[in-house]
């Protein structure tokens, strides 16, 4: 990495990590994607052996020199709290792939993917659920977003889960009536919540495949089941706590400020989630500017890198327009 490179933006999820090399002047030099990042399964070290191997790949495809880019700008999964970001920054340095490191949960990716400047609010809706938010002057507002241990509720995984408890108890008689008591085993073709339980519990059916019950929730509340459409309703309420609240902190709940959206289930633009968070959002921050987050995370990740360089408004257009 020589005098062209000015920033290594990585953006590392659970199941991909995706590198950008980034010229002074804000061309992307080259990209490169690798394996999920999961210092939690494999140890940090480990981890970030497997950005090192996307790194690498960037490297060859850039075809630039040897030697330390201005700066790394790195949002990676995992690093929920300030503890972990330093860990992982200190295991950045220590590679030698910047003159400076920039550790940040990979949600601030999301974010600055939506925005023009560095301010606002993201939620982020995935396999779990996240919130952050930035303005200018460096404040910052964020959750711990570890579970259901630090508050959280929502993201695929929770829905599924929600949905299965529901429906168990529907077929069984502990609960209120559901159609999702037909429609989560029906996506696997069995007959039953009996046979869909059984099957999770004796590996038949891999936990793993279990997010896919979220948008079979959603499908059952656009049908009109009010079981399921009371757990859309509450996924509404969440993400709007969690941006009113980030919102407050860093005094934009008044003003006129972008809340972006992002993740799988976000994303995929469920007409009632959507109805029902701005009909909530209207109320709670009225003046807030509800966008989808379409760009690539990395791209966020390279526009907070530039942020950090201080390159000129012109050069974030450049990058930007390469990702449009």
């Amino acid at each position: 990495m020589g005098v062209n490179a000015s920033v290594l933006a990585i953006d590392a999820g659970n199941s991909k990590t995706d590198v950008a090399l980034i010229g002074a002047d804000g061309t992307v030099l080259s990209k490169a994607r690798g394996g999920g990042f999961q210092p939690p399964a494999v140890g940090i070290e480990t981890a970030v052996d497997v950005l090192g191997a996307a790194v690498g790949r960037a490297l060859e495809l850039s075809g630039e020199p040897a030697g330390p880019v201005a700066h790394v700008s790195a949002c990676l999964a995992n690093a929920d709290l300030p503890v972990e970001e330093e860990q992982l920054a200190a295991a950045l340095r220590a590679r030698g792939w910047g003159t400076t490191v920039e550790v940040r949960n990979d949600t601030f990716a999301i974010l600055r993917a939506g925005v023009d400047e560095p301010r606002g609010v993201a939620v982020v809706c995935g396999a779990g659920i996240n919130c952050v938010g930035m303005v200018p002057d460096g404040r910052t507002a964020r959750f711990p977003a570890i579970g259901r241990i630090s508050g959280d509720w929502g993201g695929g995984a929770g829905l599924a889960e929600e949905a299965m408890w529901f429906a168990a108890r529907a077929e069984d008689g502990r609960g209120e009536p559901t159609g999702l008591v037909r429609t989560l085993p029906g996506h696997f073709g069995l007959g039953s919540m009996y046979e869909l339980i059984e099957a999770l519990h004796l590996g038949r059916v891999g936990s793993e495949r279990r997010h896919e019950l979220a948008p079979v929730l959603f499908a059952t509340a656009a049908a009109g089941d009010a079981v399921a459409g009371a757990l859309v309703d509450r996924l509404a309420e969440e993400v709007v706590a969690m941006a009113s609240v980030a919102l407050g902190r860093l005094d934009l709940l008044d003003e006129e400020a972008p809340v972006v959206l992002g993740g799988s289930v976000l994303a995929a633009r469920h007409p009632q989630l959507d109805a029902k968070i701005g009909e909530l959002l209207a109320v709670r921050a009225p003046k807030a500017e509800i966008r989808v987050v379409t760009q690539p995370p990395v791209l966020g990740a390279a526009l907070l890198g530039l942020d950090h360089t201080g390159a000129a408004a012109a050069v974030h257009e450049r990058l930007r327009a390469q990702y449009s």
